[in-house]
């Protein structure tokens, strides 16, 4: 046959169980969806096309063109009752026969490679002048042998503004750049925009940020917080990204005070609830101690109590079950109950005079600070016995602390050492720590700072005053970047046994300790009891000499109950700075100075227990 012979073609109908897809169809493999969405069409309208197929030496034809058709039909047929009855024409569809196999092959190619789409913004065009005749999109769909779902992207563009489609047209912009100005409902800033745009290659997320810059997806924190019918009930307007799917708030002055009222609902139903003195909302998803200014509050602890030897692998079995996320409601009561024993209770005086801040984190959900007595409500929470007074508190203490923040920030770290050289004792808590953290994303709260190069708290002793255990401070990581062979190294490292390998481990952990938030690490502490004067003593060099005069004024009379006016007292406030220091350094590290003073059994343990302001 040449080229140009005319080819003779018949038709037929057959049976669809006559009917197989030909290994010379292309489109073996469809999308599930797209049949269904086919097989409503065909079912509604009906099938406006013919298959074509070649049925040489067959019962039957193979269909080499139209096998998305075909596949539709016979899910119709598996899928309704009474199908040939009700549809016959579509039990036996019309199939257009070649007359040989090489004109059926050519077919094959030409149904998926010669057939062109309509361009991008003719075919939208085109899509929405038969949506204004009153086509259904199920018509439309079946008139182009698309699904469903493509007619109706096609058509949210269809209400674009012209100049948009113009643009689409002649290429300036690309398709999915056109459909990010679905979101846009002013016309005046989408064109704006688009000549901006024209040309250029911008993102989905650079464009949509042009086009609304304030909206705010479902996945903001307030969001998830505040809930659509609350934020629709104030007003708040709400759009959508139909290509995306996904919601878009278009209000975003609205949803922020809606935040707001939510969470001071939230932080009104605590304190009324619990009855602490105050309780107040932080809008950020964080507390920021620096400029909360939260090292001048004094954080307070529940007296927790103790579980039986029952209670204790009830709650063991019970948390196993929570971890696994299989435990009931009333195993998650059941938990509750004996988190409460543990955690213990605050008492009516604590939250009388205590308070808590109560934030919303990026997952939308309300956390709480652990519980504080502010500054200004010190005075009176040391009046009522719930907190110690400090030595360097009157009642007509000045609102600058008297410790600076260099002097602070090595405080810090000297309470953190000591809280890592009381850990130090409990190698099996570390690691149970450790693989708590490695299997749980906590992020800014891991108790460990494992990252590659940074460590949170190296300890060192070069203070005087100082001395951590030595496992801590002697023989750091081995450098090992000029080594040649790592494989060599590592056997000998293991040779050395469990024991050794234990123990590295144990004090590489101890030196990581960081704490996780406050009340992972307000549990660490209660189970290892750290204690400062452990590990460090006040002398004159790390601390006397590096505060102000009346403050160790103030200290030297409140350690030997002195009043004021009292021999002892203003002596040593006559004295020059750096004797004052060296005084009280004496005072804290010499028998014979306190013998010298009549320090009594009392004094001393008070004296060997004190701690600077914040420290406590």
């Amino acid at each position: 046959m040449s080229k140009h012979e005319t080819i003779t073609a018949t038709e037929a109908r057959f049976p669809l169980a006559k009917l197989i897809l030909s290994p010379m169809n292309p489109r073996q493999d469809v999308p599930e969806q797209d049949i269904k969405d086919l097989a409503g069409t065909l079912w509604a309208k009906g099938m406006i096309q013919s298959l074509a197929g070649y049925t040489e030496d067959l019962d039957g034809a193979e269909i080499v063109a139209g096998g998305t058709r075909l596949r539709a039909l016979q899910y119709l047929a598996e899928t309704k009752p009474d199908f040939a009855k009700v549809r016959p024409e579509l039990a036996n569809p019309l199939v257009m026969l070649a007359p040989d196999r090489e004109t059926a092959a050519d077919w094959a190619k030409m149904e998926n490679v010669v057939r062109k789409n309509l361009p991008p913004a003719l075919e939208i065009r085109t899509f929405g002048e038969m949506r204004a005749e009153g086509k259904d999109v199920s018509a439309i769909a079946t008139n182009f042998g698309v699904t469903e779902k493509h007619v109706y992207r096609r058509l949210a563009l269809a209400d674009l503004p012209e100049p948009v489609l113009d643009a689409l047209a002649a290429q300036e912009i690309n398709l999915s750049m056109a459909a990010c100005f679905t979101i846009c409902d002013d016309e005046a800033h989408a064109l704006a925009v688009l000549d901006r745009v024209r040309g250029e290659n911008w993102s989905d997320h650079q464009l949509k940020k042009q086009l609304k810059p304030a909206s705010v997806k479902a996945t903001d924190r307030r969001v998830k917080f505040v809930g659509d019918d609350a934020y629709t009930e104030a007003g708040g307007k709400m759009g959508g990204d139909l290509f995306a799917e996904e919601k878009l708030y278009d209000s975003p002055e609205i949803l922020d005070g809606c935040f707001q009222v939510a969470l001071e609902d939230a932080a009104r139903e605590i304190a009324q609830a619990e009855g602490w003195k105050w309780v107040e909302p932080i809008t950020e998803h964080y507390l920021c101690h620096y400029t909360m200014e939260l090292g001048k509050y004094e954080r307070i602890y529940s007296e927790g109590g103790d579980l039986t030897e029952e209670q204790s692998e009830r709650y063991d079995e019970l948390a196993e079950l929570a971890e696994g996320e299989v435990l009931d409601e009333e195993g998650q009561a059941e938990l509750a109950d004996l988190q409460k024993i543990i955690d213990g209770e605050y008492t009516e005086a604590q939250k009388a005079h205590a308070g808590l801040f109560v934030y919303v984190n990026h997952q939308g959900e309300l956390e709480r600070s652990g519980e504080m007595i502010r500054p200004e409500d010190k005075k009176d929470a040391v009046a009522a016995g719930v907190i110690k007074a400090s030595a360097g508190s009157t009642a007509a203490a000045a609102p600058k602390s008297p410790i600076s923040q260099a002097l602070r920030d090595d405080l810090n770290r000297v309470a953190q050492g000591a809280q890592q050289h009381a850990i130090l004792r409990d190698p099996d808590l570390m690691i149970d720590l450790l693989a708590y953290q490695l299997s749980h994303e906590m992020r800014w709260s891991n108790p460990f700072g494992l990252s590659q190069s940074y460590v949170p708290n190296w300890p060192s002793t070069e203070a005087a005053g100082y001395e951590l255990d030595e496992r801590l401070t002697t023989n750091p990581a081995r450098d090992m970047y000029d080594a040649k062979d790592l494989g060599a190294s590592f056997r000998a490292f293991r040779k050395k046994g469990a024991e050794h390998i234990r123990g590295e481990l144990t004090r590489f952990l101890a030196a990581q300790y960081q704490g996780g938030d406050a009340k992972l690490a307000a549990m660490i502490a209660k189970e290892t009891k750290p204690s400062i004067r452990e590990v460090w003593t006040p002398t004159a060099e790390n601390f006397f000499s590096r505060v102000g005069g009346p403050y160790m004024n103030q200290i030297w009379r409140d350690l030997l109950d002195l009043a004021e006016d009292h021999p002892t007292a203003t002596s040593f406030a006559k004295l020059k700075k750096g004797e004052k220091a060296e005084k009280l350094e004496s005072l804290f590290a010499s028998a014979e100075t306190r013998k010298a003073h009549n320090v009594t059994d009392e004094q001393a343990a008070k004296i060997d227990a004190w701690l600077p302001e914040g420290m406590e």
